[in-house]
């Protein structure tokens, strides 16, 4: 079993990562908002996978055990927040949306001196301020925990452009749709249709990191067309994919 290493303390600090680069499984006492804002960034926990693009952050609680990868060169930013301080009122992993403000503040708080100024209290104060107005975004693909769900889950995830019916997956894993259909509103929360649309984003999201041009993530992931993948990508993310490409 791999050792999980406890930080008593969540760094605030600015990390480059090189693409492919993984952080093992660690906690923190205190809570942490990551946030990339250079490369795609994906953080793995025993209740599922977030991934965040340069217009989300991630909320990570205190206690949470987790793990990093970075897609695309990662220009990494980290700010700790004492246990005690949860601005958000969130017990669990959570995308955050990131605005051109927020942005900026947490460039700024990350790379400011540590010392306890008026100045750096200020930013911090505004800082808090903009997290508790910032809406969940959901990006999550959540472990499923039924055998069955598990397996399904898994074909998918390796080709997420595989097109076939619940009912046609199923009989490979050995359940009617009705029974997954139900498996996924009661193990994940979500439809299937709404699971498989957010791992396709989730890919989408690594494989543009990773310079793959838009017209073959389209078809990696098994849009009919680039325009359908464009239309659902500028909806989740309020940008086209070839901005994000861009960026």
């Amino acid at each position: 079993m791999t050792e999980i290493r406890h930080l008593p303390a969540a760094p605030t600090q600015v990390r480059s990562l090189a693409s492919g680069t993984t952080v093992d499984a660690h906690r923190h006492d205190d809570h942490q908002v990551v946030y990339a804002a250079r490369g795609v960034l994906a953080i793995t926990t025993d209740r599922g996978s977030w991934v965040a693009p340069a217009t989300r952050a991630v909320w990570v609680p205190a206690g949470t055990v987790h793990a990093h990868q970075a897609h695309g060169d990662l220009e990494l930013h980290l700010v700790g927040l004492p246990a005690t301080e949860n601005p958000l009122g969130l017990d669990g992993p959570s995308v955050l949306a990131v605005g051109p403000l927020l942005r900026e503040l947490i460039r700024a708080y990350t790379g400011s001196p540590r010392e306890d100024s008026p100045e750096r209290r200020r930013l911090r104060a505004v800082l808090l301020d903009q997290l508790r107005a910032s809406p969940q975004r959901p990006l999550h693909l959540p472990t499923p925990q039924d055998p069955r769900l598990r397996a399904l889950c898994e074909i998918l995830s390796a080709d997420p452009a595989d097109n076939r019916t619940l009912a046609a997956l199923g009989a490979r894993v050995g359940a009617s749709d009705r029974t997954l259909a139900r498996l996924f509103k009661a193990d994940l929360g979500m439809t299937f249709p709404q699971w498989r649309t957010q791992l396709r984003l989730y890919r989408a999201l690594v494989l543009l990191a990773e310079n793959a041009p838009v017209t073959a993530v389209a078809h990696a992931c098994g849009w009919s067309s680039t325009s359908a993948f464009i239309d659902v990508f500028r909806r989740a993310f309020g940008h086209t994919p070839g901005a994000h490409y861009r960026r």
